[in-house]
C-alpha cells in the first residue's frame, strides 16, 4: 500500500452519482437467487467471483443492495479490493472466510464487495470520504454507509485479533453496530459532516502556482527526510517515491545528489527484482529488504524516467527488461502489475499507506463516537 500517487478529492456528488448509477450496473434477479452461497458467482469480476464461496452474504455493487439496507434499516459494509492486493486476500482468509465473523456481518449489515478495477469511480469517491477517518488509505478499503449512501466510518485492513494498536475486525463491527443502534443521531451527523466537507473541498478556490522560492523550500523539506544510512526517504515501510525523486531532479529543486544516492541504494537492494528486473512496490524494512511482492507498471515507468535522467544504465536496463519482457502483452498493451511470491514477503508486516488526499480542516472534526472503535480511543 503506497507512497502512492496523489488522488484528487471527489465531491460528495460523485458518491451520490455512483450510487444512482449502480442501478444500471445491477445484475438480473436471477443472478441473486439460487443455491449459491452469495450473489457473486455470476459476476464478471474474477476478484468478486473469488469471494463467491465466502459465508458472508455478499452483494455486488448495485442499487438493490442499498434498497435492502433501507428495508432492513441497517448500515452497508462496503469492502473494496482487487485481485493482486495481498492484504485483501489476507483479510478474506482471516475474516470473510470465518463463519463467526460472517455471521456477525450478515446479521448487522448489508455487505457489498467491489472490485476497484471494475469501478474505479466508486473507489475514488469512497477513498475521498474515507480520508475523514484515516490518513492510511489503500486496500482493502472498508467503508460503512447509511442506507442513503452517507459514509460514517472507514478503515483499511483490520486483523482478526487486536494487535499493535489496531482493533480486531469483529470489535470494529461491534462498535459500528452499537453506534448505529444506540447513537443513530451521532452517526447521521458524522455522515452529513463528511458530505459537507467534500462539498466544500470541491468548491475551494484554486491557489496560485508555487514560485521558485516555494519549490526550493519544498525540495529542502524532502531532502531533510533523507535516510543517509540506507538511501531514500523515511523509514519502514520504505517506498521508492518516484514522483518525489523526479521533482528533486529539477534544476530549481537541487536534489540530484539525494536522487543518485537513492537509486544506488535501491539498485543494490532486494527492492530490485534480480530475476525479471524492475522494482517492487516497496520494502517492508528501512534497509530496502523484504520487499512487497507486487511490481507495478506505473511505479516502474516513473522510475525509468528518473533513472534515465540520473544516468543509471543498470536500473534503466532492468526496468526496460521488466516492462518489455514481463508486462508487455500481445497486441501492444501492457499489464498493470505483476506479482511474485518471495518467501517471507507473504508474511511481511502490514503495509502502511502514504496518505493520499485528506479532507480540509475547516469545519470538520473526527466524530466522537468513532473513538470507541479503537483501544483507548486512539483512532484507527
Amino acid at each position: 500500500m503506497p507512497a502512492a500517487r496523489e488522488r484528487g478529492i471527489r465531491p460528495a456528488s460523485a458518491l451520490s452519482t455512483a450510487v444512482s448509477a449502480a442501478s444500471a450496473l445491477a445484475s438480473t434477479p436471477a443472478a441473486y437467487g439460487g443455491a449459491m452461497t452469495n450473489r457473486l458467482a455470476d459476476t464478471l469480476s474474477p476478484y468478486l467471483r473469488a469471494h463467491a464461496d465466502n459465508p458472508v452474504d455478499w452483494w455486488p455493487w448495485s442499487a438493490e443492495a442499498f434498497a435492502e439496507a433501507g428495508r432492513r434499516e441497517v448500515p452497508l459494509m462496503i469492502s473494496i479490493g482487487y485481485s493482486t492486493c495481498h492484504w485483501c486476500h489476507v483479510m478474506a482468509r482471516e475474516s470473510f472466510s470465518d463463519p463467526a465473523t460472517a455471521a456477525q456481518i450478515n446479521e448487522g449489515f448489508v455487505a457489498v464487495k467491489i472490485d476497484r478495477e471494475e469501478h474505479p469511480e466508486v473507489d475514488a469517491a469512497f477513498m475521498a470520504s474515507a480520508s475523514a477517518f484515516t490518513q492510511n488509505l489503500g486496500w482493502p478499503l472498508t467503508v460503512f454507509l447509511t442506507p442513503q449512501g452517507g459514509t460514517f466510518y472507514a478503515g483499511t485492513y483490520w486483523p482478526p485479533q487486536a494487535r499493535g494498536g489496531t482493533p480486531a475486525f469483529r470489535d470494529v463491527l461491534t462498535a459500528v453496530r452499537e453506534a448505529w443502534t444506540a447513537r443513530r443521531a451521532e452517526v447521521l451527523a458524522s455522515a452529513d459532516a463528511v458530505a459537507e466537507a467534500l462539498r466544500a473541498a470541491a468548491h475551494a478556490p484554486e491557489s496560485a502556482l508555487p514560485d521558485a522560492t516555494a519549490l526550493r523550500a519544498a525540495a529542502a523539506s524532502i531532502i531533510e527526510r533523507e535516510d543517509r544510512e540506507f538511501g531514500g526517504f523515511g523509514g519502514a515501510p520504505k517506498f521508492p517515491m518516484a514522483t518525489a525523486l523526479r521533482f528533486l531532479q529539477h534544476p530549481l529543486a537541487g536534489g540530484s545528489d539525494a536522487v543518485d544516492r537513492a537509486l544506488m541504494a535501491m539498485s543494490a537492494s532486494e527492492l530490485r527484482d534480480a530475476v525479471d528486473g524492475g522494482f517492487f512496490r516497496y520494502a517492508t524494512q528501512r534497509d530496502w529488504t523484504v520487499p512487497h511482492y507486487e511490481r507495478m507498471l506505473t511505479d516502474n515507468a516513473q522510475l525509468l524516467e528518473v533513472a534515465l535522467d540520473a544516468g543509471r544504465q543498470d536500473a534503466v536496463q532492468g526496468i526496460v527488461g521488466f516492462l518489455l519482457g514481463v508486462l508487455r502483452r500481445e497486441g501492444g498493451g501492457s499489464a498493470r502489475r505483476r506479482t511474485r511470491s518471495r518467501g517471507s514477503t507473504a508474511n511481511a508486516a502490514r503495509a502502511a499507506i502514504t496518505a493520499r488526499t485528506r479532507l480540509p480542516a475547516r469545519g470538520w472534526s473526527r466524530p466522537p463516537w468513532t473513538a470507541r472503535c479503537s483501544p483507548a480511543g486512539t483512532g484507527s
